[in-house]
């Protein structure tokens, strides 16, 4: 009895030491990564390199003159060389470690077995990033950061440059106009659509950079963020007298490089290869970005008269997906599907759009749409987004390559009023100056009259 007692003493603070654990790796896994995770992996790691390495095929043969000096110097067996590992970096997802690939090797070989080494290592995921000729850096995530997002504390900072999600190896997803100036953007209802552009356009409210709007579904949308928009189009009809001016903003822009630089004004404008940061900043024009959301509702046509509407609005967004990134003109397009079915002209657009995020669907074709043409395995990865999972996607662009990204929470009440704080930075553009949206006044609630007794007198 006395043995029990003593056993059940030791028991107690052990089984509740191992409660505590499997409650944070549930509730909170970074708090059990940096605590439990982190020491366990970095043992596993050191302890099984050479053997993991060699079970996953990543070792060759040494080379003669480190045959001799084994054999030289020890009688022990001269094993593979694996990849020359540098120093272990934690961090509050996972690890870091930088290898030196051995002669022979190439990165989709570690690429090949990062499932493997997940297992060895006891980590969520494992991913390789090149970093020069025969230098790898992997990256070792220790629990999914994407079902609870916190983003990075260091985040890039620049002109057009938007943090706007967190991928799948716990880096941030950036969204450079610059690097990569229009982009398609896809969801079904409450996929996370909404959420990814909140993201955006408060990004852009620090910055000054003219927002403009085409929101066909009476502005439910981006109404909340007019103090910041420089035009806001509500209706298809607006829409239409919208993009001409828009037009006409970036043949103006044109004509400013010709002149700066002794272009011939009759040249045309697709034989323009400079654009406007090459000119100085005192006589830049400022970057305008357009939003489109739900694209579709420019598309759909009830009458002849709607159908000539529709085909002009289509070739001015063309000839502004073709020709506006050199006018410091981009494109944002969102909407549930964008394919051939919409009318003539829609894919000639989507090829415009170098970049693509495509959160949950509805079915595979409108993953096909937006991710097919770029990166063809990224389509499965895109259907099987659950809905329980708002804000997940895929983003792709021309290169091929994608990877799983999510929002963190955003509020419309904190988007607008960022927008509303950012009011001042609206450049003046005299040419979008009748789409300007009327900003409400809030009311000014006059505090409640305090009530006093009346003192009874007999």
């Amino acid at each position: 009895m006395t043995d029990l007692a003593a056993l059940l003493e030791v028991g107690g603070p052990v089984a509740a030491l191992g409660g505590g654990a499997a409650y944070a790796r549930a509730r909170h896994p970074g708090v059990y990564w940096s605590t439990v995770g982190l020491p366990v992996s970095t043992a596993r790691l050191l302890g099984s390199y050479s053997s993991v390495m060699e079970a996953c095929g990543l070792t060759v043969a040494p080379s003669r003159l480190r045959v001799l000096a084994v054999k030289a110097s020890t009688r022990r067996e001269v094993r593979p060389v694996p990849p020359r590992r540098g120093i272990i970096r934690p961090t509050t997802t996972g690890l870091r470690l930088r290898l030196r690939l051995a002669p022979g090797q190439e990165p989709a070989d570690v690429a090949a077995s990062a499932e493997r080494l997940r297992h060895a290592w006891g980590v969520h995921a494992v991913y390789v990033t090149p970093v020069k000729p025969g230098v790898i850096d992997l990256r070792l995530v220790g629990f999914d950061v994407l079902r609870k997002v916190r983003m990075p504390r260091k985040l890039p900072a620049g002109l057009l440059k938007v943090p706007v999600a967190l991928r799948e190896d716990a880096t941030a997803f950036v969204r450079d106009y610059r690097t990569v100036p229009h982009g398609l953007t896809l969801g079904a209802t409450l996929s996370g659509k909404s959420m990814y552009l909140r993201h955006l356009i408060t990004g852009l409210a620090r910055q000054p950079v003219a927002l403009v709007g085409i929101d066909c579904k009476r502005g439910v949308e981006l109404a909340p963020f007019a103090a910041r928009l420089s035009a806001l189009a509500t209706d298809p009809e607006q829409a239409a007298a919208l993009l001409p001016v828009l037009i006409e903003e970036m043949e103006d822009r044109y004509d400013l490089i010709k002149a700066r630089q002794g272009i011939a004004p009759d040249t045309p404008d697709e034989e323009i290869t400079s654009d406007i940061w090459g000119l100085p900043e005192h006589e830049r024009p400022v970057p305008v970005v357009l939003f489109v959301d739900e694209v579709a509702e420019l598309f759909l046509v009830a009458t002849k008269k709607d159908e000539q509407r529709r085909d002009e609005m289509v070739t001015q967004l063309i000839r502004l997906a073709q020709l506006g990134r050199a006018a410091g003109i981009y494109l944002e397009i969102c909407g549930q599907r964008f394919g051939a079915e919409l009318g003539k002209g829609a894919t000639m657009l989507r090829a415009q759009l170098t970049g693509r995020v495509c959160h949950r669907v509805n079915d595979e074709a409108s993953a096909k749409m937006a991710l097919g043409d770029i990166a063809p395995e990224a389509v499965a990865a895109a259907c099987a987004i659950a809905p329980e999972q708002p804000g997940l996607a895929v983003i792709g662009d021309a290169s091929g390559g994608w990877s799983r990204v999510r929002t963190p929470y955003l509020s419309l009440a904190e988007a607008a009023e960022t927008c509303s704080a950012s009011a001042h930075l609206v450049p003046h553009l005299p040419a979008l100056q009748p789409f300007r949206p009327a900003v409400p006044v809030r009311p000014i609630k006059s505090p409640t009259p305090v009530v006093r007794p009346q003192p009874t007198t007999g």
